[in-house]
């Protein structure tokens, strides 16, 4: 299906064709008619599906047809980290170039007083679509700073990694506040039990839209090592021997097995940074700002870089530790092999992980090649069928907390360019005037 084909507004679908975009997605297909019918959304769909464009398009098309309050704030998304609410911010300068109407406002953590100030200026005029992390949002709320009485639209992205990182009662205390007239959307990677009761809880009758989880790209190269813990940077220091350095990033469940990985790194002259929750976002936006410019070749992290991060020219994904879910693993190597490249997974199997990994072997339906170990560590684990989980030793792994401070915009950004990209999977199209037109440049990232 085209989006010209989608009752979208001519605003919008001119940007899109700026932009070349021209085809739906399977989730954007489903979801937009919905959602501009006005029916409550409950989405499966994983991060680069094009489930950003799935909300923000009928949204944005609505509000630039009118009949909105113009001094109020009429949508909040709400996003579980600062880096996807900028993505979705960047997303929507490119959908909303011709929408002279719609009207913006990020919020999120890792700014100063003095944006902070702004922000609450901005929303005190009132912004059509705000875009906040939860924990920066409830401190507005408990301050005063937001009348949510007129807002039409509340959209959850990411919802089960929102809950992982404990916003489930922030969550509740802004939906306790919306309208019962409130058209609520929410999408997520996963549907947990807990996932379950949140849309049970804020759904009214809503339209379940499920895309399977989608296996990783073929051209990703999978290979697994069956090593002991001990055994494990041993194994790392050979694959780097070997000069695989360009652009790698190697993910572990544990931030202080991460903080161990990159010292270690450091050891071997090895040119490393790190990335986890324990990090100020400023440090983190430094990191990331290293790493995209070339400055570090090789970035250790938690899951707060699986999802939601877009970096094309990974070459390379290490999985330091199996992943208990599946989704989690297709995340993780997802990072590699984009933008039609070629790419590399490498997985290091310890004893204690053998369970996991034959259950990410079993939903890939094959049999994923064991590397031999590195002469003179040792032999590894052996690959028996395990039929049981091993017994939890605790919480594996952790995600990103709150964060503090915002970046304000009221208004659209005039110098913004329609954005080659969020829609995902658009084909090339013409221009809906007839004439082609030059495709914008991609706005660089502040993640």
């Amino acid at each position: 299906m085209t989006f010209e084909e989608l009752d979208l507004n001519d605003n919008v679908l001119d940007a899109l064709y700026d932009m070349r975009f021209e085809t739906c997605t399977p989730i954007q297909e489903h979801c937009i008619p919905q959602i501009l019918e006005g029916k409550d959304i409950l989405g499966v769909a994983q991060t680069g599906t094009g489930k950003t464009a799935a909300y923000l398009l009928p949204i944005m098309s609505m509000l630039d047809d009118g009949g909105f309050p113009h001094d109020a704030i009429n949508c909040i998304i709400m996003s579980p980290t600062r880096e996807l609410a900028q993505q979705i911010d960047q997303a929507m300068q490119g959908f909303g170039y011709y929408l002279d109407s719609v009207s913006s406002l990020p919020i999120y953590g890792g700014n100063d007083g003095n944006r902070y100030d702004q922000e609450i200026k901005s929303l005190r005029l009132g912004a059509d679509i705000i875009i906040a992390t939860p924990g920066r949002f409830i401190s507005h709320i408990q301050l005063g700073n937001v009348d949510l009485s007129k807002v039409s639209f509340f959209v959850l992205d990411e919802a089960d990694r929102m809950l992982d990182m404990g916003f489930s009662e922030d969550i509740m205390t802004i939906a306790k506040q919306l309208p019962p007239t409130c058209q609520t959307i929410m999408f997520s990677a996963t549907m947990p039990p807990k996932i379950e009761q949140l849309a049970k809880t804020l759904l009214k009758n809503p339209v379940e839209i499920k895309l399977a989880v989608s296996k990783p790209a073929e051209k990703i190269a999978q290979k697994a090592y069956l090593c002991y813990e001990p055994q494990k940077l041993k194994v790392l220091e050979d694959i780097f021997k070997a000069g695989n350095l360009n652009r790698v990033i190697i993910f572990s469940g544990k931030k202080q097995k991460v903080k161990e990985i990159n010292r270690a790194l450091v050891r071997m002259k090895i040119n490393s940074d790190e990335m986890h929750s324990d990090l100020s976002q400023e440090e983190r936006d430094q990191v990331m700002f290293k790493f995209k410019s070339g400055a570090t070749d090789v970035l250790v992290a938690t899951d707060i870089l699986s999802r939601g991060i877009d970096i094309d020219d990974i070459t390379m994904v290490i999985n330091y530790d199996v992943p208990h879910d599946v989704e989690d693993y297709v995340h993780r190597i997802g990072r590699t092999a984009r933008a039609e490249r070629d790419g590399v997974a490498i997985t290091l199997i310890s004893d204690q992980d053998v369970y996991y990994f034959q259950q990410i072997e079993r939903f890939l339906e094959k049999e994923i090649e064991k590397v031999p170990l590195p002469e003179g560590i040792g032999d590894g684990p052996e690959y028996k069928t395990a039929l049981r989980a091993p017994k939890k030793g605790g919480a594996r792994g952790s995600r990103g907390g709150r964060q503090k401070y915002g970046q304000p915009r009221g208004g659209r950004n005039r110098n913004a360019k329609p954005a080659n990209q969020h829609a995902q999977g658009g084909k090339s199209g013409r221009s809906r005037n007839g004439h082609n037109r030059r495709k914008p440049n991609k706005p660089a990232s502040n993640a």
